[in-house]
């Protein structure tokens, strides 16, 4: 068959191998990393929106969510990259410094939007877990003399953390999956690259292979850390008893 006589995995692997394992991954690593560090942050700060008793608060966030969740993540990144500088250079013309010009890095650009894309997901997660602790825990830290407000961050959110861990790394593995949209962001990535290196290696199916497994062995350790570190993760377990120990 012609397409068996025409593989030469050992020009793909000389093409493509060093720009794969080089810039691309460590744009994946990176973006993956503080992109999901920082979708925590905001998830746990839109958790704690979600379950004040401030009904402006509430609502203003129930908006914000169902507007993240209610577009797509590609849409997301572009908008972030190239219609949000415009949106801040007419601010700043309005502000009397008509000369002021920006540019989003790109991948600046993709660490914000995934931040904010899964930021408002996990901040399901975290509220439903922290709905979950027993109402009795509170109750019995407030009989103790604590306020409410280290009743929440003392005895609840240790618990819900701890309990959300599983769904984080599920979040986790589909991050470092979506990283392949910042393609569209100029962002040349493990599957961008492959795809503009075809006409050195004059046939796609090597840069699909190659991308696919790249792909793969990025996500392995990841995957890896989704599974066993809710395992081991045993610090938050019995918040309470360690909170009436340490105070005595």
């Amino acid at each position: 068959m012609e397409v068996l006589e025409n593989l030469d995995f050992a020009k793909a692997f000389k093409e493509l191998l060093p720009e794969l394992f080089g810039e691309a991954i460590g744009i994946v690593v990176t973006v993956t990393i503080v992109g999901f560090l920082l979708a925590i942050v905001i998830g746990f700060l839109l958790a704690l929106a979600r379950v004040s008793k401030n009904k402006i608060l509430n609502g203003i966030v129930v908006v914000f969510q169902e507007i993240i969740r209610g577009t797509p993540l590609l849409v997301q990144l572009v908008y972030v990259f190239y219609v949000v500088p415009l949106l801040i250079e007419v601010l700043m013309y309005f502000l009397g410094k008509p000369d002021f010009k920006m540019t989003m890095p790109a991948v600046t650009a993709g660490i914000i939007g995934m931040s904010i894309n899964y930021g408002t997901y996990i901040s399901e997660v975290i509220r439903s877990a922290i709905l979950a602790i027993d109402q009795g825990q509170t109750e019995a830290a407030l009989a103790l003399g604590l306020s409410k407000r280290q009743a929440m961050f003392r005895i609840v959110i240790p618990q819900a953390f701890k309990n959300s861990i599983p769904v984080f790394g599920n979040y986790l593995v589909m991050l470092v999956k979506d990283t392949s949209l910042m393609a569209y962001i100029t962002i040349f990535g493990v599957v961008r690259i492959p795809i503009i290196r075809n006409d050195k290696i004059d046939n796609i199916k090597y840069p699909i292979s190659f991308s696919s497994q790249t792909k793969h062995f990025t996500l392995s350790p990841f995957s890896y850390i989704g599974i066993v570190f809710p395992r081991n993760f045993s610090y938050f377990e019995d918040a309470t008893i360690r909170f009436v120990v340490s105070s005595k």
